[in-house]
């Protein structure tokens, strides 16, 4: 071999090295998870409103899930600390929202400090009502709500899961359906529809963004075994992944 071949041998050699270098690099930064917690903002009282992203930030597919928006409907944080101290599979970006109305929590109501039904608050189709489901003085006008647009936009869930009570269901209403069904089944819950409500979380996401899929999952009206918070937090996993098909 001539020098100047063994020249261009060397040359091939080393550029398949840094090609390979570089794939390995680029494959460890696409498989790359997180798990990292940002102050939202707070609430009209003043307590933090957390999310904790969980998975892999490049996936496009991503699920949120809001464990209370009620404050007197509290069972489904359990299910959200369930999922933050559990490990996602891979290609998953979840986000969790543990408590948006902890305000709401601190006081057992269905509104934040204000009296306002935070589920009442959204933009689309808001309409002024008054007692147990008053929804502010104009849409969007709680510090929850916004921190709850704002996430929202910022992230784009693909799939979110807003947990309720007392009625032992998921919501048919919007979203996929299959999804859904997946999820009821998955949970031992039943699948039945809800009269959509005017600015509700779920109704602002679905007409935000058509081919996403948003939807309530109404829990039973006691506090959840240990067993059961497992159930959902699988089913919340097991969705997640469907999703990604």
């Amino acid at each position: 071999m001539t020098p100047r071949h063994r020249l261009i041998v060397l040359c091939v050699l080393a550029f398949a090295a840094a090609a390979q270098a570089h794939a390995v690099n680029a494959t460890a930064r696409a498989d790359a998870t997180v798990h990292r917690t940002f102050l939202l903002g707070r609430s009209v009282d003043g307590h933090t409103i957390t999310a904790v992203e969980m998975g892999d930030p490049d996936t496009q597919r991503k699920t949120l899930v809001v464990g209370c928006i009620h404050g007197n409907e509290r069972a489904g944080i359990a299910i959200a600390k369930r999922l933050i101290s559990t490990g996602l599979p891979s290609e998953t970006d979840l986000w969790i929202v543990t408590n948006l109305n902890p305000d709401g929590a601190a006081a057992v109501t269905c509104g934040n400090a204000h009296g306002v039904d935070l589920n009442r608050n959204f933009r689309w189709n808001w309409q002024r009502l008054s007692g147990t489901y008053y929804s502010g003085p104009r849409p969007l006008s709680e510090p929850e709500t916004r921190i709850a647009y704002r996430l929202i936009e910022h992230v784009r869930p693909s799939v979110s899961i807003w947990f309720h009570q007392h009625l032992d269901l998921v919501d048919d209403s919007t979203g996929n359906r299959s999804l859904e069904q997946r999820f009821a089944r998955t949970s031992g819950l039943r699948l039945a529809p809800l009269t959509p409500e005017p600015g509700s979380a779920v109704t602002w996401e679905t007409h935000r963004f058509p081919h996403a899929s948003s939807f309530v999952v109404e829990l039973p009206a006691r506090a959840l075994a240990p067993a059961a918070v497992t159930r959902f937090a699988r089913a919340v996993r097991i969705t997640a992944m469907v999703a990604l098909r």
